[in-house]
Order: C-alpha cells, then structure tokens, then sequence
C-alpha cells in the first residue's frame, strides 16, 4: 500500500513539474516573440499572435500565473494586438493596405483582455517600479479602450462598445486613485464618458449594466437632459411608469425647451392612459413643433378615445363634441399630408366606430314591429348607413396606400356587407384571406 501511494505521489509531481514547465516556457516563448516582433512590427504579426498565444499558456498555469511579470507582459502584448486591429481599420477606411491581419482580427476584445492583465499586475505590484509600469500601462491602453469602442459603436456593436467605454472608464478609476493623469482628468471628460458608456448600454438593451452610470450622471447633476430620459425608461421597465415618471419631470423642469423630453412625457401619458393631462402636452408640442404631422394624428386619437369613453357612458353630448375635435385635428393632419395613413384611418375608424355603436340602439328597434317602430328602425338604420358611408372613402384611400393592411381590408369587407354589396365585400374577403395567409395583394383594388 506504501509503494502505491509513493508511485501517486511520484505521478502528482510529474504533473506539476510538468505544468509548470509549460507556464515557464510559455512565458520565456512569449517574452522571446514579442521582443522579436518590435524589432519589425509590419513584418512580424505572426511573432504577436505567437506571443499572445504563449502568454495565455502562462496566465493560464498556477506557477507563473502567480507571477506579476506574467501580468503586465500580457497586458503589454493584448494592448499591442488593440493597436494594430485599430491601425488596421484606420488604413482600410483610407484604401492602404493593411497586411495579413487575419489571425490578429480572430482574436477578440484584446482591449478588455488587456485592462484584466494590467489590473491584475497593479494588484499583485509592490515596488515602486512595479506599481508605475501597471499604471503605465494602463494609460497607454485608454487610448485603445476608447478608440475600440468608437470602431464599436459606429459599427452598431453596442455590446461590445459598452465593455469598452467602461473598461477605459475602469482604467481611469485607477489612475485617478494612484494620482496619475488620465484621459478623463478634466471633468467635463469623466461626464462625457460617464455618458458613453451609458448611451451604449442603453443601445444594447443592457438597462441594469447602464443604469449606474446615469444615475452617477443624475447625482452629478450634470446638465444633458438625454440622462433623465433614459433615467425614466430603465424605471419605467423595472418598476412601473408611474414610479420611473419623476425622472421625466424633474428633466422638464430643469429643460422645459428640450423637445426630447417633451415627447417622452407625450409617450408616458399615452403609455398610462392619462388622456386629459395629455392634451395640455401635446399642444405645448404642436407650438414648438407645428408641422409635426404625428402630433395632430395623436391629438386626434386622444379626442377619439374621449369621444368613445363618454359614449360608452352615456354623455352623448360630450362625447360629440369630442368626436367633432378629433375629426378636428386629423382633417389638419391631411392638410399637412394628404396620403398619411394614420390620419386616413383615424377618419375612417371614428366614422365607422359611431356607426358600430349606432348599430346597437338599431337591434333595439329591431323588435318594435309596431309602425312607428318600423320607421325608427328604418331612420336610425339610414343614420348609420350613413355613418358607413362617411367612413368608406377614407378607408378605400388607405387600401390605395397600403393594400396589404389587415384593419382596413376587414373594415371595407364589413362595410360592403352592410351596404348589401356583396360582391364587393367578397372581394375584400378574399384579399383579407390572402394576407392573413401570409401572402401579399399585389395591387390595390381601388386605383383612382
């Protein structure tokens, strides 16, 4: 039994002699081939990806990862692959030739790798030397970090752009706690960072990674009212619109002129359903922006949702007249745009909505067989026909626009029906089947 835990015992330190023969040959391969590629950097990029490759065999081994030269030499060789990737793409946006940058290009997020090596060295630093090369480091990376993560944003690689910005944002925490000069020294700089890397979280839908960086912005009160906007969407979607509005209306009063915000509270009031403290919004944004055709369309469904909750209990006379308002405000919409579709419905929908609600009071009548009955079915039916009659030219516009629309094939479909134009309304069946089928119409069906 002896001899077999001896021959485990002798097994165990092959292993670990072995491992750590990789960790130091790694690091004396990664040492070698990175000092060969600064002798020739355009003519050496395989030496850089061979070192790379050999520093992570090293960081990746117990012995030398416990080794703060393993640190900061990878740091050193992932902010170099940072720089020739941003080089690379600065020449090809100038039409130069770039080189084989293949291998280099597979290797992703060098700057982040390198912000971990170098972090990793300043913890592990205790002489003086060793301290100042980490922080050096560190500042000759920031330039990296943010230049990857302009590439990253333009490219709409939001994620990414976010990792960056903040990875350079990380390496000026340290900097300014060792007291050495960073990118973002001046604060107007460590703002507008604190910024970026909020935008860009924001823009990858990363809400909980962003949030920190604008509720920092908020306590600073810095004066870029985009902060209390997105301050009020990340609320609003992890608690509750109502709880996420103090944003907005704090942003309001400290920048009642940015029409940003302006909208934003238009959306929040739509969003809860606020329909009365809506209107005083919307007007105050038709008076900075009048020909803003969506304002009018908006007004209008306001007044038309008004005009259908009073219907509906039993104030006919004020739902009127804001059935009249509505009518209103999408007439002046056409006035500014006579083909848009929103406000070609909305007219369509407010005519067709009251002749529906007709039809309710003429079932009614529908049982009353008596004469005078009869003719207050008849009057009441005319009244609705009417209605219908109103509705349907609007309608056939938005079917000239748009034949494929659902809502307004299924409103000719019902309209010709109750005009007992059958054929028609088969037609609009038919094409209604078609695009509920996932096919398309091809043309429309009216054409003058």
């Amino acid at each position: 039994m002896k001899k077999l835990l001896f021959i485990f015992a002798i097994a165990a330190f092959a292993v670990s002699a072995l491992s750590a023969q990789d960790g130091e040959k790694g690091l004396k391969d990664a040492t070698r081939n990175f000092n060969t590629y600064k002798l020739d950097p355009s003519n050496n990029k395989s030496k850089l990806t061979e070192a790379r490759t050999a520093i992570d065999i090293a960081a990746n081994d117990a012995v030398t990862a416990a080794l703060l030269k393993t640190w900061q030499l990878r740091g050193d060789i992932y902010n170099e692959i940072a720089t020739q990737k941003i080089n690379a793409t600065q020449l090809a946006a100038q039409g130069l030739p770039t080189g084989d940058m293949s291998a280099l290009d597979a290797i992703e997020h060098p700057g982040i790798e390198a912000a971990k090596s170098f972090t990793k060295a300043l913890e592990m630093a205790v002489k003086k030397f060793e301290i100042k090369d980490a922080l050096n480091g560190m500042k000759a990376l920031q330039n990296n970090l943010q230049n990857l993560g302009i590439m990253q944003y333009e490219k709409q690689d939001f994620k990414s752009a976010f990792h960056s910005f903040a990875a350079c944002l990380d390496m000026h925490e340290l900097l300014a706690k060792n007291k050495e000069e960073s990118m973002f020294s001046d604060p107007a700089k460590y703002e507008d960072q604190l910024f970026y890397v909020g935008l860009a979280g924001a823009s990858a839908n990363m809400s909980a990674e962003s949030k920190p960086y604008f509720l920092k912005l908020y306590e600073m009160k810095a004066q870029k009212p985009a902060i209390y906007e997105a301050l009020y969407s990340i609320e609003a979607a992890q608690t509750s619109p109502e709880a996420a509005y103090k944003y907005l209306d704090e942003g309001r009063k400290l920048f009642p002129d940015e029409v940003s915000l302006l909208f934003a509270e238009i959306n929040h009031y739509l969003r809860i359903g606020k329909l009365d403290e809506l209107i005083g919004k919307l007007e105050a944004a038709i008076k900075v922006e009048p020909n803003n055709v969506s304002l009018y369309t908006t007004m209008g469904s306001v007044y038309d949702n008004l005009y259908q909750k009073e219907f509906a209990a039993g104030n006919k006379d004020k739902a009127e007249g804001y059935a009249a308002k509505a009518l209103d405000y999408f007439n002046q919409a056409l006035a500014k745009d006579e083909k848009n579709f929103d406000a070609l419905y909305s007219i369509g929908a407010l005519y067709y909505n009251k002749a529906a609600s007709m039809t309710a009071e003429l079932n009614k009548l529908a049982d009353d067989y008596s004469k005078a009955g009869i003719e207050k079915y008849k009057a009441k039916q005319k009244e609705v026909l009417g209605q219908f009659d109103l509705a349907l030219p609007y309608f056939q516009r938005c079917e000239k626009s748009n034949p494929n629309d659902q809502n307004t094939l299924i409103a000719l479909k019902e309209i010709y029906a109750k005009k007992d134009e059958l054929d028609l309304s088969n037609e609009f069946k038919a094409r209604l089947e078609k695009v509920n089928a996932g096919e398309k119409n091809a043309s429309s069906y009216f054409k003058n």
